[in-house]
Formats: structure tokens, sequence, C-alpha cells
């Protein structure tokens, strides 16, 4: 990590915020071995028992990418029903769509898209692009979890099985993404810049969520964090017993979040992600510090082919190259410059954090 993160702090030793933050946070929340599976026995025989006679346990929310799928994996091999959940924003790569086919079918699982209106979210995300903000993914992380509690209430279960871990993605600046949840922030963003009315797309903001959590009692359940967990293990698993596919780098998964990490972000806003996975990975023993300093001596993206996704961007979002290449050259700006709720939503989370730490995960 570096200054890239504004808000860094180093100690006495040269030791910075992010790295005694994770060791902290991983010594209360990830699980030893044995430890984990009583654990996660414990909380699998707790859902089993609330689900008798329905379909379904759970639902599980699949990208494609290694992380989800390795969840649905672990979720089955605890014996677990999830359906599985994909929420498609128009941006899938053919081979994250490949993996999840793959995937459901040599698990045995259900599977459902939940399939946004391709016109709307292309206007609202590129809205997003034209306001010059890190938060291009801003509607598709607002609208993962609304698909996925809208899905979970349908099919009555409580619970969500995320693949979000602390292994692989403990540390994330704050200042690097702002508050997915903020709605006043989408919309303002979209106001300004958008032109279509916003009819069907499902906004996911503190309201939505605590009606959600308190009202329907779905809690999501990140499993991965009870199982010892090394994403380069996982991926040959994965690959050799799922029919798996590598993508690219992590994100890439997505075509537009494959652009955004890899040039859009390091480009215009001095935002590289690779920082933050390699100091993860660090931490947990993954890669050493060395190894991690000489991929980052490489630039994040290939000069030839990002010349080949700006033109495939452009066409998809709908408008000329040279559009698309104005819009990048844009001064880069942040949340502060639109209206927004961080004032409100930091009291209220602050509150809700509270109470969830004192109820207990499920």
């Amino acid at each position: 990590m570096d200054t890239s993160d504004p808000d860094i702090t180093f100690d006495a030793e040269g030791r910075c915020n992010h790295c005694t933050d994770f060791l902290e946070r991983t010594a209360k929340r990830i699980f030893r071995e044995d430890e984990g599976r009583r654990q996660l026995e414990a909380v699998v025989a707790r859902i089993r028992k609330r689900s008798r006679g329905k379909p379904y346990d759970s639902v599980v929310g699949v990208s494609g990418g290694v992380d989800s799928c390795y969840a649905a994996y672990v979720a089955v091999s605890f014996g677990l029903r999830p359906l599985v959940v994909h929420m498609d924003n128009g941006w899938n790569s053919d081979i994250a769509v490949r993996n999840i086919k793959t995937l459901t079918e040599r698990l045995g699982l259900d599977y459902r898209s939940f399939v946004l209106d391709w016109e709307e979210f292309r206007d609202l995300q590129l809205a997003f692009l034209k306001a010059s903000v890190p938060e291009i993914e801003t509607p598709t992380d607002m609208a993962i979890p609304a698909a996925l509690h809208r899905v979970a209430a349908e099919v009555g279960v409580r619970i969500i099985i995320s693949g979000g871990n602390f292994a692989t993605e403990g540390i994330l600046p704050k200042a690097w993404h702002y508050n997915a949840k903020d709605v006043r922030y989408l919309k303002a963003i979209h106001r300004r810049f958008g032109t279509r009315p916003l009819r069907t797309f499902p906004t996911f903001g503190f309201l939505a969520e605590s009606y959600y959590k308190f009202v329907k009692g779905i809690r999501f359940l990140y499993i991965l964090n009870y199982v010892p967990y090394r994403r380069k293990d996982a991926e040959a698993f994965l690959r050799q017993e799922m029919g798996w596919r590598p993508y690219g780098g992590k994100h890439h998964e997505s075509r537009i979040t494959g652009f955004l990490h890899s040039y859009l972000l390091p480009v215009k806003f001095g935002i590289d992600y690779r920082r933050a996975t390699f100091s993860t990975q660090i931490l947990t023993g993954e890669i050493t510090r060395e190894a991690a300093l000489e991929a980052l001596a490489r630039p994040p993206y290939d000069p030839e082919g990002i010349e080949v996704e700006k033109e495939y961007l452009a066409k998809k979002f709908g408008i000329g190259l040279e559009e698309l290449e104005a819009i990048i050259r844009e001064p880069p700006k942040t949340y502060r410059d639109y209206p927004n709720a961080e004032w409100l939503l930091e009291r209220l989370y602050g509150v809700y954090r509270r109470w969830f730490s004192a109820s207990g995960p499920l």
C-alpha cells in the first residue's frame, strides 16, 4: 500500500494501519481449521433445520469468478441446498457465463439469472462514467444485493451465501470507493448525467437493507471465512473438478470491471487495486512482498489489448470512441462533488453494526 490511499497511516515501526486492522479483524473473524469446521457445521445444522420441506435452504450469489464459485462448492460440500443466483447487468464475459453453467451442472444446483433492463442500466452506468468519479461500478454493487435479497425473499430462505472473504479482500481502502448503498448519491448522478427514467432498476439502500434484515430476517453467510481458503488452491480445484476456466485478472469476469480495475482507476484516479489484493495476500502468506513489488512494476493493462477494450466499451455504451476518450480525459472528481447522504448513513450504519455485533451472525 502507498499514499494513493489518502487515509493511510504508519506506526513507529513502519507498519500501516491496513496491516494492523487486517490482523486484528482476522484474529476475530477467521476461524482455525478445526474450529471453523465445527462452527460451520453448527451453522449449517441450524439452516437445514429451519428450511425443512423447502426446495432450497439458501441462495448463493455467483459471478463466475473464483471466490463465488468456490463458495457454492463449499456450501454443497457441507450439505446445503442453495439456489444459484446471478445478477446479469449485460457485461458478463463469455467465460464467466460458461463457468456458472458448468458449476451448476457439476453440483446439481438450480440456477436463476436476475436480468437488469439493459437500456436503463447502460444509461445509469454511463452517467457515472460521465460524472468522472471512481464509483463506476456502484450501480452493479447496488443491484447485486438487491437481486439476492429479492430472490431470497421470493423463495422463502433467510440465508445469502457470499464469496466475500478476508483471505483475498481483507484490505480495501474506504477512500477508493464510496458507499454503494447511498441511494441519494446514485440518483443525483443519474439526474445530472442520465437520459432515461429508472423504472425497474433495483436500488438497495439503508431502508431496503433494514427491511430485509429486520422484517424478513435475511442475513449473509461469508462461508469462506470458516474454511482454509487460498485462492490459488481454490482455482486449481475448480479447474480440475468443476470445469472452471480462467478469465484473466481479479474481477475480469465482467468486461466493464476488468476495464475499470486495469485501466480507468490506475490511469485516471491513481488507484491500483492490485496493491490492496497483493497486500492481503502478503499478510495471508500467499505471496511475498518482493513478488508483489515485481508484479506492480509491470503495467496493470496490456497497451494493445486496452485499445480493443475501449472500442468494445464505446460500442456497448452506444457512444463513439472519441467521446469515450474525452470522458476519460475529464478531470477526476469524488462523491463529495455531488449530493450524497454520507453524514446520515455513517450514523445509521453505526447503530446498525452495533446491533448486529451484539445479536450474532445468524
